[in-house]
């Protein structure tokens, strides 16, 4: 052995208690509580995700969906079907059995507890190898209308993503090939997201989409499920119409987030003769006639920013004119 090993050694003997006590009272020190708090915090974003909606419940087995049933140990009884219009399938030796509507763990212990009177202590598994039951149907015209496939779990706002992305790619091919496309239609840009909503077996289940896509409440974000319907209609009118005191009256295509002073300024501004406390929008809702004042002087002068009204397709802005 070495001298310098050898002194290590005996360095060690003699001090290497106090050295560890040493290090040990530079470690840094936890606090219980702190451990605690940790485990609460972990605990929370577990729990977080297990219920968010993009999570909230299991494939179901449809119409024309192809399962993989496998019996262990016995090949004769493994085979790949296809679920019928009817939602069954026929398995060697069980007959038909229903299969739509039920999960694939569903289908599977009903399985192993239909095969113990063939095999004795069966073990029975079920894996959709094909996927034709994720259909979703959006119409209205607010969007493109078409079938659309899910490829996994999709929530509402995440659709009306991907309908927004298809929409601007559709723009862009017209802009660059000058071809008529979907968008074209009127009003197909501006959908009415406050008036659309979803239909499941043949219910109205979510109405008004926009404080969910627009201001981001995720709280009215759901799962969308296979032949779930979205009816996303367009504004029947487009524009806005500017009137009355202002340098150049004028229809301007409506643009979310449009105010009152947009749209003014937008039209040229007030003549010297406007009486800006007296503009008065004038909007349907429905069957209803509204009239809502706006006093834009305040909102300039004063900065009064309750009066910068939003718009909406549709509204009707007049200016009064004074005489003198």
């Amino acid at each position: 052995m070495s001298d310098v090993n050898a002194q290590s050694i005996r360095h060690l003997e003699r001090h290497g208690g106090a050295d560890y006590e040493h290090m040990n009272d530079q470690l840094p020190k936890v606090s219980p509580y702190g451990l605690l708090g940790a485990s609460l915090l972990f605990v929370m974003l577990l729990s977080l995700f297990a219920y968010s909606p993009a999570f909230a419940r299991d494939y179901v087995i449809g119409e024309g969906d192809t399962l993989m049933i496998s019996v262990w140990g016995e090949k004769d009884l493994s085979m790949s079907v296809k679920v019928r219009p009817d939602g069954k399938i026929t398995l060697p030796a069980l007959g038909e059995v229903a299969a739509a509507d039920k999960t694939p763990t569903a289908l599977q212990e009903e399985l192993t507890s239909k095969s113990r009177g063939i095999v004795k202590n069966s073990i029975v598994t079920v894996i959709v190898a094909e996927i034709t039951n994720n259909k979703v149907y959006v119409f209205g015209g607010g969007v493109s209308s078409g079938v659309y496939s899910l490829t996994q779990r999709t929530t509402l706002l995440q659709l009306l993503c991907q309908l927004g992305q298809q929409n601007g790619a559709e723009r862009a091919a017209q802009q660059s090939t000058g071809q008529k496309t979907s968008l074209q239609t009127p009003g197909a840009q501006i959908p009415d997201l406050r008036n659309a909503y979803i239909i499941r077996n043949g219910k109205k289940i979510r109405q008004d989409f926009h404080d969910l896509f627009v201001n981001a409440k995720m709280s009215d974000d759901i799962v969308i499920e296979p032949n779930d319907a979205l009816f996303i209609p367009t504004f029947r009118d487009r524009n806005v119409y500017v009137m009355g005191a202002v340098a150049s009256p004028k229809s301007i295509v409506f643009r979310d987030g449009m105010t009152v002073v947009e749209a003014i300024l937008e039209a040229g501004g007030f003549t010297k003769y406007a009486k800006q406390n007296a503009t008065v929008i004038y909007r349907k809702s429905g069957e209803k006639d509204l009239t809502i004042p706006v006093k834009v002087k305040d909102l300039m002068n004063d900065g009064d920013l309750r009066q910068n009204t939003g718009l909406q397709p549709g509204d009707y802005v007049i200016v009064s004119e004074s005489i003198f």
